[in-house]
């Protein structure tokens, strides 16, 4: 079987995803998708007319970001129009999907160099965010009546909180988590450890939108995260229908008697923000005929179904899987990332698999960083990549939670 090898990896900076108050929130997501593919095309001399397919997440498909993000991207860039394009969505897991989708093209035989990535605008749906995590949409839809008996699905705040309360992980150790992502992700920026991967945006008449990272807090302290409010407290007793269901309810009607303590708040929850990420893969063939060098493999990928209602512990059971799959331990891999779409998410993992906290997001992560759902998978892969070289390691891991209770993940081998 062939091997699929992960050949450079690009980003964009992540601009806070607030219409008027972040950098490239006045950007059309097509142009976010261009920039990268056309920074991996001219990174690598890459021959676009030989592109098998482009393979986008982008969660929100509606709007400037319906209509196959990949493909028009692909076109804004340039490329050559025999470089097809398609665009997926699982949730936040979308943009690992993508590049474990084009990881099996490749190694099936049947496609020799594939882009895979992802681009999300947050700031251009904040209605529409608000509702594919739950909130009014289509994860609880009252008209769904046999889906919502079957598997109630809530807020991911309201089952961060929900699942905080029942593995009794307090307020003060989430929020510690969250001081260590900013302090973190300071250091990575002040060293550049992000600089390889990192590509400018511009404006369509060339002026510059944004080249570095927008949404971090550095001064953030444990004193100011104490006097952040709960965030999804109101919005858990929000009534949803004429029944007066909400989201609290939807939690109850799996867990009764639950008394669920909010604890998770904007600073300790992944940040609002719009941002774009490619990885070009190929075959070993292909890139030794390009005279391409090999920055990693793709070793293992597996995906995890689990609770609906609590949403965001697949993690750990996924990045189980995918070791099995691979034939390795925990013990056996030298870096992980896990996405912070909250704090409990990441702080879970950690105590559930005993991983060293000291190898789990070392340059930060969405806390300190943000997450733009759809590229965010992609731009860990990369993240990884970057850091395994830096640090001379072997194995790396990524997985993250995503709505509906699912979780993908990959192992990379550093060549």
């Amino acid at each position: 079987m062939p091997e699929a090898w992960i050949i450079d990896a690009v980003r964009t900076p992540r601009g806070v995803g607030k219409v008027g108050k972040g950098a490239l929130a006045d950007i059309h997501p097509q142009r976010l998708g261009s920039t990268v593919l056309a920074a991996i095309r001219d990174r690598n001399n890459l021959n676009t007319a030989e592109v098998d397919d482009i393979i986008f997440g982008t969660s929100m498909q509606v709007g400037t970001q319906g209509g196959d993000l990949a493909r028009m991207s692909a076109l804004d860039a340039g490329y050559d129009t025999k470089a097809s394009g398609v665009t997926l969505d699982r949730f936040c897991g979308s943009g690992i999907t993508g590049v474990n989708f084009a990881a099996a093209s490749i190694m099936s035989g049947m496609e020799n160099v594939v882009i895979a990535g992802g681009a999300e605008m947050m700031s251009l749906h904040p209605a529409l965010g608000e509702a594919q995590m739950g909130v009014r949409g289509p994860l609880m839809d009252a008209g769904n009546a046999h889906l919502r008996a079957l598997h109630p699905q809530t807020h991911q705040g309201v089952a961060a909180d929900a699942i905080a309360t029942i593995e009794k992980i307090s307020r003060t150790a989430l929020d510690e988590l969250a001081v260590e992502s900013q302090k973190r992700a300071a250091v990575a920026i002040a060293e550049g450890r992000f600089d390889r991967s990192l590509v400018s945006v511009l404006k369509d008449d060339g002026s510059l939108a944004l080249d570095r990272e927008e949404f971090p807090r550095p001064g953030t302290t444990l004193e100011g995260l104490a006097k952040l409010a709960p965030s999804f407290a109101a919005m858990a007793d929000m009534p949803l229908d004429a029944e007066g269901t909400t989201l609290r309810s939807l939690v109850l009607a799996r867990y009764p008697g639950l008394n669920i303590e909010h604890v998770h708040h904007a600073g300790n929850s992944s940040g609002v923000v719009d941002g774009a990420a490619a990885i070009l893969l190929a075959n070993p063939d292909y890139a030794k005929s390009q005279g391409w060098k090999p920055r990693a493999r793709v070793v293992a990928m597996a995906n995890m179904g689990d609770d609906p209602t609590l949403m965001l512990n697949a993690p750990v059971p996924a990045a189980r899987k995918v070791l099995a799959k691979a034939g390795l331990t925990l013990d056996d891999i030298d870096l992980f990332e896990v996405n912070e779409a909250f704090a409990v998410v990441a702080e879970k993992f950690i105590r559930d698999t005993g991983v060293d906290r000291a190898k789990v997001n070392v340059n930060g992560g969405a806390m300190a960083l943000g997450h733009p759902i759809g590229a965010t998978g992609a731009l860990l892969i990369g993240t990884i990549v970057d850091e395994l070289e830096r640090r001379g390691g072997r194995y790396g891991l990524v997985t993250m939670c995503a709505a509906g209770g699912m979780a993908p993940a990959i192992i990379i081998e550093r060549l």
